[in-house]
C-alpha cells in the first residue's frame, strides 16, 4: 500500500473474500479469504476440495459464477468433478476448439439469448452469496 498510494502513515491491508453458498439453506459452506492480488478464479479448485473434503454427505451438482470463473482451467476442472459450470462466459469470447465442449456450448447459448440462457440455467441464483452476508 505505501508503494501504491504513497501512504505514510496508515497502511491497510486489502482483503476480499470467496464464498459458496448453498443456495438452497443459504449457509456458507466454503470461504477463502485473499489479498487482492489474487484473483477470485483462482481459489474454485481450493474451495471445491475443501467441500469435498471435509463434507462427505454434500454432492455439488452446479457451480454458479460470474465472468471471474471464466477459464479454461476451471470449465476442465468442474466437468473432472462432474459439476455442470453455470459461469457467464465473457463478453469478448469466441468459440473454439482449443476449449471445452462445455464451455463452447455456453459462449454459443449465451451468445445467442442471454435472458434465456440466463433463465434456463438459473443464473440470477448466484447473487444468493452475495445476500448471504446480508442477512
Amino acid at each position: 500500500m505505501q508503494d501504491k498510494w504513497n501512504a505514510e502513515k496508515k497502511i491497510y491491508l486489502k482483503t476480499h473474500y470467496v464464498a459458496v453458498v448453498n443456495i438452497k439453506t443459504k449457509e456458507i459452506i466454503a470461504l477463502e479469504v485473499t489479498d487482492e492480488k489474487i484473483h477470485d478464479g483462482k481459489v474454485i479448485k481450493q474451495m471445491i476440495e475443501q467441500i469435498l473434503n471435509n463434507n462427505h454427505n454434500i454432492k455439488i451438482k452446479s457451480f454458479l459464477g460470474d465472468g471471474a470463473y471464466d477459464s479454461k482451467e476451471n470449465f476442465k476442472y468442474l466437468k473432472e468433478k462432474r459439476i455442470r459450470p453455470i459461469i457467464k462466459v465473457k463478453k469478448n469470447y469466441i468459440i473454439s476448439s482449443k476449449n471445452s465442449n462445455v464451455r463452447n456450448r455456453e459462449v454459443q447459448l449465451q451468445t445467442k439469448d442471454y435472458h434465456k440462457w440466463k433463465k434456463k440455467r438459473k443464473y440470477g441464483k448466484q447473487w444468493m452469496t452475495e445476500t448471504v452476508f446480508f442477512l
